[in-house]
């Protein structure tokens, strides 16, 4: 004891702002003492954020993650996007990513239940919140993909989208009303 479970880790090619993890303590203590103690032995690079006490039947952060938000940054300029955004390639519904393998068979996946937005920040910069589908992550570059038009390769455990840098900023919890929240 202290016993720690980290929430979901960012995957190969993305970089996070922040990280997660639940801290479970034998002995009460309060949120002030527990931020204290963790940044007394932090490494300078470390900022500690954030220190919330829950219930502790409550779901741990890997459990509790409803939707999650990346910022992608890279010379989009580069690809063939004819002056369309991001936000209304999103609006235009049936959001599909055709993988292909090496023997050029090819089949489409569906990504428009997780998508719940896309947005413009700054010409190198955009924005996305993206739910699981059917209880699975599936990786912000393969939207990214879907809306540049790029195929992605079938048998590609991880698949980067060269000149693009993908961070995790932000995990959402969702209430009984089915309302976001940040965590």
């Amino acid at each position: 004891w202290p016993r720690l479970a980290y929430g979901p880790a960012p995957a190969k090619g993305q970089r996070a702002e922040r990280e997660y993890l639940d801290i479970y303590l034998r002995t009460l203590c309060s949120e002030e003492e527990v931020h204290r103690a963790l940044a007394k032995v932090a490494q300078p690079a470390i900022e500690l954020l954030q220190v919330t006490r829950v219930p502790y039947p409550l779901p741990s952060v890997q459990n509790l993650a409803a939707a999650v938000r990346y910022r992608v940054k890279g010379d989009f300029s580069r690809f063939n996007l004819s002056g369309r955004k991001i936000e209304d390639w999103a609006k235009a519904g049936n959001i599909t990513v055709t993988l292909r393998s090496l023997n050029g068979m090819s089949c489409q996946k569906d990504l428009t239940p997780g998508l719940l937005n896309a947005s413009t920040i700054a010409p190198d910069e955009v924005a996305l919140t993206l739910m699981p589908i059917n209880g699975k992550w599936v990786l912000p570059q393969w939207f990214v993909a879907a809306w540049l038009g790029i195929e992605i390769p079938a048998q590609a455990e991880s698949f980067e989208l060269e000149g693009l840098i993908f961070i995790r900023q932000n995990f959402y919890w969702q209430d009984s009303q089915g309302e976001l929240h940040p965590m």
